[in-house]
């Protein structure tokens, strides 16, 4: 077994070469003890997305749980949110996604949640892979016989399809849904047709080798869903990615919109209503949020990347609404966990009720200019120089963020400093409101950085 593919917030692997059956069951073993440990219940929900090798590592994880004398209910086959949903609804106490999100077919793994849909913190994730690395004493603590769990399946496809159709208002709205043959195939058309969205669908079918579309939704990978939008009458474009917790929106003249766009139009709806409200974005998100939202009422909240915090800081803060910048998004009106399928409802909500097209809208948010810069540096010496440049920084500037990083914060933009978790690199990531002071704000950073790296690898 290869430890790196127990990450910080879920655990990834090539399947047949760091992730096996026989891996995945001493993880459902060690996940029952770790509930065991911290007194987290009794009960597991288990899906899985549509990747090839999905129904048999959920079956072996399905049998490590049992063997640890905790009860499953299994969905088999579903969007992610589908699946939190369904955890959710049932009170299970945890729920366990066999998923690569958007990595290519080969890769599978897990994303563990509350049964609230929040996501394993590190350390929870670090100690089951320990408990995995010792073989011997895991097994050992396998129940007996009458002590084994129990296990139901059940489908509520139905049920979330009409919760979902109880809390949005749209009329007359047509999309194209480009699903990407992933797990969004499963129920997003289904649920497009019982909301009144008319949806003209791109890759709809399920596809475990993301043949026509691969599982990460970009610029270059979306160019078909792009081109249809453009061409065909209708008010905005979506695209999934592989397990369904990030939604891409395309706006009416076939423009990829930014994570930030999207949230800043959706928050600016949620404004109307409410007046004011707290907003949540991670480190890494445009300024632009600020410069837009704050005049309208919102108060925002810088956090550090990763989804588990966008879900436990919506929480904690009582958010209206989290921002991810790789385009994770939570809205906890309806609940914590980031279902991509509530990005187009919101958007088609917005459509429905507005005389301006979501083009008109795009055109109101800037994109400030944005650069990033890696530089190589030994993964012994990078986190001693993250404390030195936060020593360094701190005493230099006065609006620092510490959070998951060193963001500095100044008139003209800001600069991000993170080290890597998985290379040997620091980078460095610096917005300016205005093209010409991109330069400005990069280089007395980027020198400090590369001085400290000298500094630390001698």
């Amino acid at each position: 077994m290869e430890s790196r593919i127990f990450r910080a917030y879920d655990i990834r692997g090539i399947f047949g070469e760091d992730l096996t059956p026989e891996i995945m069951l001493k993880i459902g073993r060690a996940l029952a003890a770790l509930m065991d440990e911290e007194g987290m219940g009794n009960t597991v929900l288990v899906a899985h997305d549509v990747r090839g090798s999905g129904q048999l590592l959920s079956g072996a994880f399905l049998a490590g749980v049992l063997a640890g004398g905790v009860d499953v209910t299994w969905t088999g086959r579903s969007p992610i949110g589908l699946a939190a949903f369904s955890g959710l609804m049932l009170k299970r106490d945890v729920m366990a996604y066999i998923t690569a999100s958007h990595l290519p077919p080969e890769w599978n793994g897990i994303k563990f949640y509350s049964g609230k849909g929040i996501g394993f913190s590190a350390e929870y994730n670090m100690r089951i892979g320990e408990m995995v690395a010792d073989d011997e004493s895991l097994m050992k603590r396998s129940v007996p016989w009458d002590a084994v769990g129990v296990s139901d399946e059940i489908s509520m496809n139905e049920e979330y399809t009409r919760y979902l159709a109880s809390k949005f208002d749209i009329e007359g709205v047509r999309t194209v849904m480009d699903c990407g043959g992933g797990s969004m195939s499963i129920i997003a058309p289904h649920v497009c047709r019982k909301l009144g969205i008319s949806a003209y669908l791109l890759f709809s079918n399920r596809d475990p080798k993301f043949t026509h579309r691969a599982s990460e939704p970009t610029k270059e990978s979306l160019k078909v869903l792009m081109g249809h939008t453009k061409k065909l009458d209708v008010d905005f474009g979506v695209a999934f990615d592989g397990d369904g917790d990030r939604g891409v929106i395309v706006d009416d003249k076939g423009r990829l919109l930014t994570p930030e766009q999207t949230g800043i139009i959706i928050a600016k709806e949620m404004l109307q209503e409410k007046g004011s409200g707290k907003v949540v974005a991670n480190v890494e998100c445009s300024r632009a949020i600020e410069d837009q939202l704050e005049p309208l009422g919102a108060k925002v909240s810088r956090i550090p990347v990763g989804h588990t915090y966008l879900t436990l800081e919506a929480e904690k803060q009582k958010a209206m609404l989290g921002i991810e910048s790789s385009g994770h998004m939570v809205m906890p009106e309806y609940f914590l966990f980031d279902d991509a399928i509530l990005i187009p409802l919101k958007i088609a909500e917005i459509c429905s009720k507005s005389k301006k097209k979501l083009s008109e809208m795009v055109d109101e948010i800037p994109i400030y200019p944005k650069e990033r810069i890696d530089m190589t540096c030994l993964d012994e010496c990078k986190f001693s120089v993250m404390d030195s440049l936060k020593e360094t920084f701190s005493a230099s500037y006065d609006k620092i963020n510490t959070f998951g990083g060193l963001r500095i914060d100044l008139d003209e933009g800001w600069a991000l400093v993170r080290a890597s978790n998985t290379s040997p690199t620091i980078r460095l990531t610096v917005e300016a409101r205005r093209e010409e002071d991109l330069g400005t704000i990069a280089e007395p950073f980027t020198k400090a950085i590369r001085e400290k790296i000298k500094e630390e690898e001698k």
